[in-house]
C-alpha cells in the first residue's frame, strides 16, 4: 500500500491507493513481444515498462464532475476542485525517506520502476564470508563452495562423510583432499588410488626389484641375500655353511665360492682334488739313472738299480743273492722292489697290497711274513692261500710318511730234502708313501 494526500479546500484527505506493480522485463532473443503489468507498456527506447496515461488514452475516463488524475499503473477520479501535491514537495510535511511509488526492491526511473542492485549499493546483510547475489526486487546471500547455509551462517560441509575418496579423506574448511596409502598415488580424478611402480621410480634395491600391489620387494642374485634393511644385498659366505663343500679348501668370493687344491693336486670337477701324476706329465726332475715314482701330492726319484751287495741286479727291480756267496746263506734268495702310495687316515683294517708268488715248486708249503720295516706294528699279513697273501693296514696312519717293508715268502719242501725239510725264501721290498691328505 502507498498513500497520497489529496487537498480539498485546504483540508487534507488521505486516500489509500493500491498501486499495481510495474516490473521492467527486458525482451529476450526468443520473445516476439514484451508484456508489462496492467497500466504499463514497453518502451523500446528506454527498454523499460512505461506508465500508461489512462487520462489521455481512455476517453471520458471520469464521468460527471470528476477530474482524471494519472498515476503509476492507474489513474484517479477526483472532484475538479481537488489538487494533488506529491508528498516529497509538500513543505508542511517532513519525511525521512523519499516517496517511492514502486514495489519493494525497485525504484522509479522516469515513468518506470527498475530493479535496485542491493549488492552493488552495499544495501545487504550478507556475512563477510558470503557472496551477495542480486535478484529482481531482492538479493540472496550465497555461501562459498564447500559450505552450506544454516540460518544466516555458513557451515563447512564435511565431504568425507560421503565417501568421496578410495583410501583416506581429509576434510579441510570449504573443501577436502584424498590421500592414498603408502605404495599408491592419486589417479587423475584426485579420488581413486592406483599402484605405484616403485621399481620404475628408483626403489633403493641394490640388485633386483619386484613390484607388487601397493609395495615392492628387493631380491638378490645367486650367492647374495637381502640384508636387514630389506634393500642391500650381502654376499653369502658359502664356506661358512659347510665344511664339505670342497674336498680341500673353500674360498669365498663375491656371490659365489670356489675350491682350491694343495700343491701337487688339481681340481676334478669343481670340488674334488686329484693327484697330479708328475711322472706322466713330465713335471719331474729325475735323472736318466733314476726312476720317477708318483705318490700322493708329489713324486719320488729312486735309483734304477737299487740292489745292494751281496745282491746283484738281474732285471728291472729284481735283485738276486747268488748261493755261491757265503753272505747269501741267511738272506732271501731274491728281492723284488715295488712302490705304492696311500692316503692319510684310511679306514682300518684296510687291504692295501696283495703278494703273489710267481713260481712255486711242487710239494712246497709257503708262508708269508713281514720280515722288517714294521717297527710299530702298523701292518699285518693275512694269508689267502698257499701262493698269495694280503698286506693289511692295521692302524690309521697320517702322512707325509714313508715305510719300507720287506715282505717275505718262506717255502718249505720236504720232497727236496734228504735230511729234514728244504727251506728257501724270497722277499718283496715294498716302499709305501703315505700322502699328507685324506684324498
Amino acid at each position: 500500500m502507498q498513500s497520497v494526500c489529496v487537498f480539498v479546500l485546504s483540508v487534507c484527505i488521505c486516500v489509500s491507493v493500491l498501486l499495481r506493480s510495474a516490473i521492467s522485463q527486458p525482451p529476450t532473443e526468443s520473445d516476439t513481444y514484451t508484456e508489462c503489468t496492467d497500466g504499463y507498456h514497453w518502451d523500446p527506447q528506454t527498454e523499460h515498462c512505461k506508465d500508461i496515461n489512462e487520462c489521455e488514452t481512455i476517453p471520458d475516463a471520469c464521468k460527471g464532475d470528476m477530474k482524471c488524475f494519472n498515476h503509476y499503473g492507474g489513474y484517479l477520479c477526483l472532484p475538479r476542485s481537488v489538487s494533488i501535491i506529491h508528498p516529497s514537495t509538500e513543505p508542511a510535511i517532513t519525511r525521512t525517506e523519499p516517496f517511492n511509488p514502486c514495489p519493494l526492491g525497485y525504484e522509479p526511473q522516469g515513468d518506470s520502476c527498475i530493479d535496485v542492485d542491493e549488492c552493488e549499493r552495499d544495501e545487504h546483510d550478507c556475512q563477510p564470508s558470503q557472496q551477495c547475489i542480486n535478484t529482481l526486487g531482492a538479493f540472496t546471500c550465497q555461501c562459498p563452495e564447500g559450505y552450506r547455509k544454516v540460518g544466516t551462517e555458513c557451515i563447512d560441509i564435511d565431504e568425507c562423510r560421503y565417501r568421496y575418496c578410495q583410501h583416506r579423506c581429509v576434510n579441510v574448511p570449504g573443501s577436502f583432499s584424498c590421500q592414498c596409502e603408502p605404495g599408491f598415488q592419486l589417479a587423475g580424478n584426485n579420488r581413486s588410488c592406483i599402484d605405484v611402480n616403485e621399481c620404475d621410480m628408483g626403489a633403493p634395491c641394490s640388485q633386483r626389484c619386484y613390484n607388487t600391489y601397493g609395495t615392492f620387494h628387493c631380491r638378490c642374485d645367486q650367492g647374495y641375500e637381502v640384508g636387514p634393511d630389506g634393500f642391500a644385498c650381502n654376499d653369502i659366505d658359502e664356506c661358512s655353511y659347510s665344511s664339505y663343500l670342497c674336498q680341500y679348501q673353500c674360498v669365498n668370493e663375491p656371490g659365489k665360492f670356489s675350491c682350491e687344491c694343495p700343491e701337487g693336486y688339481q681340481l676334478l670337477g669343481t670340488r674334488l682334488c686329484q693327484d697330479i701324476n708328475e711322472c706322466e706329465t713330465g713335471e719331474h726332475q729325475c735323472t736318466e739313472s733314476q726312476t720317477c715314482v708318483n705318490i700322493h701330492g708329489r713324486y719320488q726319484c729312486v735309483d734304477t738299480n737299487r740292489c745292494q751287495d751281496p745282491y746283484v741286479q738281474v732285471s728291472e727291480n729284481r735283485c738276486v743273492c747268488p748261493v755261491t756267496k757265503p753272505a747269501c746263506r741267511e738272506l732271501p734268495f731274491s728281492i723284488v722292489h715295488r712302490y705304492m702310495s696311500i692316503t692319510s687316515e684310511r679306514s682300518v683294517p684296510s687291504d692295501i697290497f696283495q703278494i703273489q708268488a710267481t713260481s712255486v715248486s711242487r710239494g712246497a708249503y709257503n708262508t708269508f711274513r713281514i720280515r722288517s720295516g714294521d717297527d710299530n706294528s702298523d701292518f699285518y699279513i693275512r694269508q689267502i692261500n698257499n701262493i698269495s697273501a694280503m698286506l693289511v693296514l692295521a692302524r690309521a696312519v697320517s702322512g707325509p710318511r714313508e715305510y719300507t717293508l720287506d715282505l717275505e715268502m718262506v717255502s718249505v719242501n720236504p720232497l727236496l730234502s734228504y735230511q729234514g725239510s728244504y727251506q728257501s725264501s724270497s722277499a718283496l721290498r715294498l716302499s709305501i708313501y703315505v700322502g699328507p691328505y685324506t684324498f
